[in-house]
């Protein structure tokens, strides 16, 4: 919502459902009440609801209102399906028009900051950056997506794992008690330099202080580029500041590899990781094309023999949970996790609902939703459920 305070209210009913203006108009001409909704989600999550809880602050200090918020989840912690992560009490009249919005702030970060906590704890060892800006439609999902990573990199970091060290972007940084985002180099700079060298020279350049990692598939000399980076860059090399970023699209294998070196290389590392079955999928992660397990492992076998142990791997492409899942099986010898793969997948299961529970203290609610009533004895008589 922008604009002066004056047009909050004009905002909220151009946004929401018709429906709920309309229900606001008949309540405030037959009377008001106190009513209680019950907010969940239908699928398993983490609860996230800072966004929610705020924006509904702001309003009903605006309305010059009150709501009583009673968050049942604390925030980062697991929420089973249908189980209500809070509960929302004021005057219906003040809260019918209102639904529409709050729900579009919870549903998104809840099963966004799952996905960032699962995949956290697939590879504890590794850290993440968030860069899921690219693939937000617009600002306020920035900020969804970012807030929810930092919840579930949290959930995660309280279970030992490194979780996120950042994102890609200043705006969104806060987040992640970071004064600014992290990046050195898309594509389009190797491109406009002519040759991944040279673009790694001109960063440093520009940015002597700064860490530099390379992108260093645009050719598709992945190794032979990262080498030569390195041995431009001795210095940062040995002190641990130089990282090489392996984003090989899907169309093709990494330098030097195919089907058959890329099961060589990883029997050479971790043979037990191909003796099993295994889906397409993970197969594909393992030994296909773009960024696979073979791949990381063919990088650090690269860079250990010609004595740069040191330069760091930081690996993107399509890095969701189960992809995750199949390098740490793996061991791939990852160092920094680039990804924006914690949005989710299946947009409907983001979608968050509230049902009124009670009404002026009398619990009621439609029927199949019985669940979602506070387990504070109610019960049915006569087909409605009362206290």
């Amino acid at each position: 919502m922008t604009g002066a305070p004056d047009d909050l209210d004009a905002a909220i009913a151009g946004r929401t459902d018709v429906y709920f203006n309309r229900t606001r108009a008949i309540v405030e001409h037959f009377g008001d009440c106190q009513v209680t909704y019950a907010v969940f989600l239908r699928r398993p999550v983490v609860s996230a609801p800072r966004l929610m809880v705020e924006w509904l602050e702001s309003v009903a200090q605006h309305r010059g209102t009150r709501f009583e918020i009673e968050v049942m989840h604390a925030e980062g912690t697991w929420v089973g399906a249908g189980d209500p992560i809070l509960y929302l009490t004021g005057s219906f009249a003040q809260l019918a028009d209102l639904e529409t919005l709050y729900l579009q702030k919870l549903g998104p970060p809840c099963v966004a900051a799952h996905n960032a906590y699962q995949m956290c704890l697939e590879l504890p060892a590794v850290s993440f950056l968030a860069m899921d800006a690219r693939h937000c439609a617009g600002a306020e999902m920035q900020e969804m997506m970012a807030y929810a990573a930092s919840v579930g990199s949290a959930a995660a970091q309280r279970e030992g794992a490194r979780g996120f060290a950042g994102n890609a972007t200043d705006a969104t940084a806060h987040w992640f008690g970071a004064p600014r985002g992290f990046g050195t180099m898309p594509h389009a700079l190797i491109g406009y330099a002519g040759s991944t060298l040279r673009a790694a020279e001109m960063f440093h350049e520009a940015y002597p202080e700064e860490n530099l990692t390379v992108l260093v598939d645009y050719f598709g000399r992945e190794v032979t580029d990262g080498l030569a980076v390195c041995r431009r860059f001795p210095e940062l090399a040995a002190a641990g500041r130089l990282a090489v970023r392996l984003d090989t699209h899907g169309g093709r294998f990494l330098e030097g590899l195919d089907p058959g070196e890329s099961y060589g290389v990883l029997e050479r590392h971790v043979p037990g990781a191909i003796r099993r079955y295994r889906s397409e999928t993970e197969l594909r992660h393992l030994v296909g094309t773009g960024v696979s397990a073979a791949a990381v492992w063919r990088m650090r076998e690269a860079l250990d023999e010609s004595g740069f142990p040191k330069v760091r791997i930081v690996a993107s492409s399509g890095f969701g949970v189960g992809k995750c899942r199949v390098m740490a099986e793996a061991k791939a010898p990852i160092d920094v996790v680039g990804t924006g793969s914690f949005i989710p997948d299946t947009w409907s299961e983001t979608y968050a609902t509230a049902d009124i529970v009670a009404y002026d203290g009398v619990a009621r609610v439609k029927i199949g939703r019985e669940f979602l009533l506070k387990r504070n004895g109610a019960r049915k008589r006569n087909g409605q459920v009362v206290p």
